[in-house]
């Protein structure tokens, strides 16, 4: 990759070793004292499961039931939209062979399943907002590229404010006016700062496709991400059906609790929606098919029959002991907060790429896949001696799709964003609307108690 970064002042090795020594000699916290305050580390309960911090209409995430002691018992999970089943939406659109994004974003955002004259007028709306503002690819996406489609998509959500002349109004019609052009705009957005990423570091050819005329939000961006514009009904389906699994997940997410926390602020939309990005953006959240991947093409590099399972069980048991893939320790694409015995969106996306996989030459790594999914709960139990129930999470087989699909690593996380970003816009309204009140939660002090203040001509590098 090219060089690109501005001249910036950077701090000589000593005396960034001066400063790191210094934070490391006086910063220590024992976390094995958060019990003894009663500190839920992670906003998580004793038991796993998430400390309870609001109430939302827009989506449950089930994958437990209490039980009469009130200890979790594992169950098949279900993802509700609204009051509506996932795997009831999902099944409509592959019966009726159409694109639900659409439908979805309005059922989050609004409440409501869209009539046909509705959804028929909300898709036109959406398709009408895809262009950027005049100007803001060059002043906003090519003046300042990043290497980093997360960051570039962050910052340009921001910079939308100032092409907003309303951006401070918290009312509720100017927030859905504001989303619709979030939910419409983030996709070209995504594609464009790719491009100018290509062009810029990689000294490759910049193409700016300009929405075409009656397209999905997936049709589109296909058509404004490949060269040729060129792509098939079941491509644009697919990635559809990706959109659609990833559109909400509760408000206890990471990224959605992060726009919560930021919009009870009374803050602006942009704001609210560049904070949920970022937070996305980390690998223990949004980045995690990336790692799925990786582990993918080493699980392939090192297992000579991919439908052994007694060598996809050794591979996964070492990768278990640190002694393969990335060398952490960690199965990704495995285990959920949440999920117990089933993640319904990755058995959605395992079924539907199954065909596709054969068709491109990927029905190797579907098989890996589905072995990792059958097999880590033994490679945890023989390696961890846990029991607990495991799963496949959605990432495991997202990864694959995008790979399928011919769509580059850094576009996954922001295709993430763009499918969460209706979500983000619902719950933002809800805690606008209903909450209204600032989460400030606690965090207790546990640092020397009293500490005489020495005058600077006293100090030495023990005081």
């Amino acid at each position: 990759m090219t060089d690109f970064y501005p001249d910036v002042a950077q701090l000589a090795p000593e005396d960034l070793k001066l400063l790191c020594t210094e934070f490391r000699r006086n910063n220590y916290i024992n976390p094995d004292i958060s019990d003894k305050y009663g500190v839920k580390r992670g906003l998580r309960n004793a038991d796993g499961t998430g400390v309870l911090a609001g109430l939302t209409n827009i989506c449950d995430v089930i994958g437990y039931q209490r039980q009469k002691d009130g200890t979790p018992a594992p169950i098949k999970g279900k993802l509700i939209y609204r009051g509506i089943d996932l795997d009831e939406i999902v099944e409509e659109g592959i019966k009726k062979d159409r694109f639900l994004f659409e439908e979805v974003e309005w059922l989050l955002l609004f409440g409501s399943l869209p009539t046909e004259k509705n959804l028929k007028r909300f898709s036109e709306i959406l398709e009408s907002h895809r262009e950027l503002p005049n100007g803001f690819p060059e002043t906003m996406i090519m003046n300042a590229p990043s290497p980093n489609i997360m960051n570039k998509l962050a910052r340009s959500v921001l910079a939308m404010y100032s092409y907003d002349e309303h951006a401070e109004d918290t009312s509720l019609e100017n927030i859905i006016r504001q989303s619709v052009n979030l939910i419409a705009g983030l996709p070209t957005m995504m594609i464009y700062a790719y491009e100018t990423k290509l062009h810029v570091y990689e000294h490759k050819s910049l193409y700016f496709h300009y929405p075409r005329h009656g397209l999905s939000t997936a049709e589109h961006i296909l058509s404004i991400y490949r060269p040729d514009q060129q792509f098939t009904h079941d491509e644009a389906k697919l990635l559809d059906l990706c959109m659609v699994v990833h559109a909400d997940h509760g408000g206890g997410n990471n990224s959605t609790f992060t726009d919560r926390v930021v919009s009870s602020t009374g803050t602006d939309t942009y704001s609210a929606i560049a904070s949920a990005i970022c937070s996305l953006k980390g690998p223990k959240h949004g980045g995690a098919n990336h790692k799925c991947m990786h582990q993918l093409d080493w699980l392939m590099n090192n297992v000579s029959d991919p439908t052994n399972d007694q060598q996809v069980l050794d591979a996964l048991r070492a990768i278990l002991r640190k002694e393969g893939s990335d060398g952490s320790g960690l199965i990704y694409g495995v285990g959920h907060a949440v999920y117990t015995l089933s993640d319904p969106r990755a058995q959605i996306l395992k079924n539907s790429s199954r065909q596709l996989a054969c068709q491109k030459g990927f029905e190797k790594e579907w098989n890996m896949l589905t072995a990792i999914e059958r097999l880590a709960p033994e490679a945890f139990y023989l390696e961890k001696h846990s029991s607990k129930p495991i799963c496949a999470n959605v990432d495991l087989f997202s990864g694959l799709i995008y790979r399928m699909l011919g769509i580059a690593e850094d576009l996954y996380t922001p295709l993430f964003a763009i499918a969460r970003c209706g979500g983000w816009c619902a719950h933002r309204m809800e805690e606008v609307a209903f909450a209204d009140r600032l989460i400030r939660p606690a965090y207790k002090y546990v640092g020397d108690s009293k500490r005489p203040y020495i005058p600077l001509e006293d100090r030495t590098d023990n005081s």
